[in-house]
């Protein structure tokens, strides 16, 4: 890899957690538009891409950031207010920015934001739209920040502005200033830079005191308080800006002269000499192209195979050194298996993170007031289920804000607050994690969810009364069910929550529903922590072996075929007071050989499909085993039932069952 794609790897990390920051900071700002730490916050965001952009020559998002962070200096400086109207205008400024981001990062040309985005944050930043907050704020004066500068006036503006104040601290808008002037003098492409982009510390630092940091990251303060340095040495030379040539400072630090990457968007440099001096400490965090990642994990999973099969011949071996080994082998591999997961993991704040924006746009479009508070952002889980869990999670909540929360009036006269309030959570639960969607909206009637399936065919009249309230919950996910009289662009279509289902099916989770009228509503998700290793029950049907994912199986007894019953045609035993229908799956699975005869007594394991439950009598349960999953070939791609294949602790190979895609099937 070249260098210029070095840096522009960096700005595309670097620059990627800025935007989808930035989407969530705005959503908050509009509920505490006073919030100056987050004004800042937003401001630097702006600029910080801005500085990255304007140094990698995408002059269109340039454009777009700059007039955005005008819009936001002159709401730090109190001269306009924060309004639905504007940062409509602005959040559309952000999806331009976000376009044109993924066209940088996929290779493709950039597509120029609206004109009309652009004029509407320009006349906000020239003051047309701020008058009246405008003279309020004459009354009440605040200290006066820089104005943005052209280039040619951002060359003499920071040594200027740090001689009228404090030697040794510089204004937020006199710093802003002066990474400005450093970016802006760049004329030509830039030059190489070294990958790590660390900058060794200048001359007569007088940051020695400071304790070598544990990493390469350093703190705002301390950059803030280099880029301090700089400029007063700058300032002594009598020169407009520290250069390359004044100030013998890493280029990834102070693009000036040098044209090298502005140091806003590396941020990446020694907090001490002591650290820069330490040759035998290295970077703390390396990149890793997700692909190595999973074929490492990959490995792992082959070795967990292996694992299995001496752990088997272990139990079975009367050499009792043999035994101590295998269990040791046992030890380290759950160990690494842990370790390497754990380098697959992200927090599902990677997901929630678009959840503010995704509330508050249609709750304006639909006249509602809606609250969304996010809970449990830190968990982590598996990359591959953050990416898969995106859409449906965004369904859902979509869901929830459409037919759940009701209109401020409406809300009103059931004697609730205006304000509906949304919760977004997640936990882990043992290898499992949790997700759900509260809402104190309206709720669901569950005898309206029947009379609506029994209308558009989804069941008959006499399904219908059999239904439990749980059961009736879960006709939402029914193909072509919708609760919707009138189609719009939000719903009304019936499809959308099927798909959710089979989703989050596919990933051998689980999703439930709670409802209480006049309460609100709990959608309950239950995905495994990773996709890549499975726990199973193994059972045996004939002489084959198979795998039931354990996330399914609720809990297994024996039976005596004597005591089931009819109902209906469908074989049926009583547990706990309630019919579970009965399935044998050597019938299904090898009708060949069919059921095995002369027994009265069979095991039956009991699995969950959303909120059903049903039978399955098998021949013989061997145990739990941890596989690894491995895709079926081509001649047995789509086989409905069948989720992949594994091979056992004892070298034979076993069929994983897709539970839901069974019953589909056959049931």
């Amino acid at each position: 890899m070249s260098d210029d794609d070095e840096i522009l790897q960096d700005f595309l990390v670097e620059a990627g957690e800025i935007l989808e920051q930035l989407s969530e900071q705005l959503v908050d700002l509009e509920r505490a538009p006073e919030d100056s730490e987050l004004l800042n916050a937003i401001f630097r965001g702006f600029h910080t891409v801005k500085g990255g952009a304007g140094f990698l020559q995408f002059d269109s998002m340039v454009d777009l950031c700059h007039v955005a962070e005008n819009v936001f200096d002159l709401l730090r400086k109190g001269e306009c207010s924060v309004t639905a109207e504007l940062m409509d205008t602005v959040l559309r400024a952000l999806d331009s920015v976000n376009l044109m981001f993924d066209q940088i990062r996929s290779g493709d040309e950039i597509t120029p934001a609206d004109q009309d985005i652009i004029d509407n944050l320009g006349r906000i930043a020239s003051g047309e739209a701020a008058a009246p907050q405008a003279i309020k704020s004459q009354s009440q004066p605040k200290p006066e920040l820089e104005p943005e500068l052209e280039p040619e006036a951002k060359e003499t503006a920071p040594s200027a502005a740090v001689s009228s104040g404090n030697e040794d601290m510089i204004s937020d808008a006199e710093f802003e200033d002066l990474l400005d002037a450093l970016q802006d003098k760049k004329s030509t492409p830039p030059a190489p830079v070294k990958s790590s982009l660390e900058a060794p510390a200048p001359p007569g630092d007088e940051m020695d005191s400071t304790p070598a940091a544990a990493s390469d990251e350093i703190t705002e303060e301390e950059f803030e308080a280099l880029l301090n340095d700089l400029e007063k040495q700058g300032k002594a030379k009598s020169t407009p800006a520290p250069t390359s040539e004044s100030t013998p400072v890493d280029k990834a630090a102070a693009p000036a002269a040098s044209q090298t990457q502005p140091a806003v968007i590396a941020a990446k440099a020694p907090a001490s000499k002591a650290t820069a001096k330490n040759d035998s400490v290295g970077e703390a965090t390396v990149r890793v192209d997700t692909k190595r990642l999973d074929d490492i994990m990959n490995m792992v999973g082959e070795l967990v195979l292996v694992r299995n099969r001496l752990v088997r011949l272990g139990t079975n071996s009367q050499d009792e050194e043999w035994s101590k080994a295998v269990s040791n082998l046992d030890v380290v591999t759950a160990d690494l298996q842990s370790s390497v997961m754990k380098t697959r993991m992200q927090p599902i704040k990677k997901v929630f993170g678009r959840f503010p924006r995704v509330v508050r746009d249609l709750a304006r479009n639909l006249s509602k007031e809606i609250n969304l508070e996010m809970v449990g952002e830190e968990t982590d889980l598996d990359k591959n289920l953050v990416e898969a869990l995106a859409d449906p999670l965004v369904h859902l909540v979509r869901n929830s804000v459409d037919h759940g929360i009701e209109l401020p009036a409406d809300r009103e006269a059931a004697g609730k607050p205006r304000v509906g309030t949304i919760t977004l959570s997640a936990q882990q639960e043992g290898d499992h994690i949790l997700l759900m969607i509260d809402d104190d909206g309206k709720g669901m009637d569950p005898d309206a969810l029947k009379q609506i399936a029994i209308k558009k065919g989804v069941i008959d009249p006499d399904t219908a009364d059999r239904l439990s309230d749980s059961e009736a919950f879960n006709l939402i996910f029914a193909p072509g069910f919708s609760t919707k009289e009138v189609i719009s662009d939000v719903s009304g279509r019936g499809v959308g929550m099927d798909v959710v289902k089979t989703k989050i099916t596919q990933l051998n989770g689980t999703v439930d529903i709670e409802s209480e009228m006049g309460k609100g509503s709990r959608i309950i998700i239950k995905v495994p922590l990773t996709l890549a290793i499975m726990p199973t029950l193994m059972v045996m049907l004939a002489d084959q072996t198979f795998a039931l994912p354990l996330v399914s199986v609720n809990e297994i007894f024996h039976l005596n075929l004597k005591e089931t019953n009819v109902v209906d045609g469908q074989e049926v035993i009583i547990v706990r007071e309630k019919a579970v229908p009965l399935y044998y799956l050597s019938r299904w699975l090898v009708p060949a050989k069919g059921v095995v005869g002369g027994k009265d007594e069979r095991h039956v394991v009991i699995v969950s499909v959303a909120s059903q439950r049903v039978g399955f009598v098998v021949d013989q349960l061997i145990g739990q085993e941890e596989v690894v999953i491995k895709p079926l070939g081509k001649m047995l791609q789509g086989t409905d039932g069948m989720a992949g294949a594994t091979i056992t602790g004892d070298g034979t190979v076993a069929l994983i069952l897709d539970v839901p895609g069974m019953l589909k099937r056959y049931g």
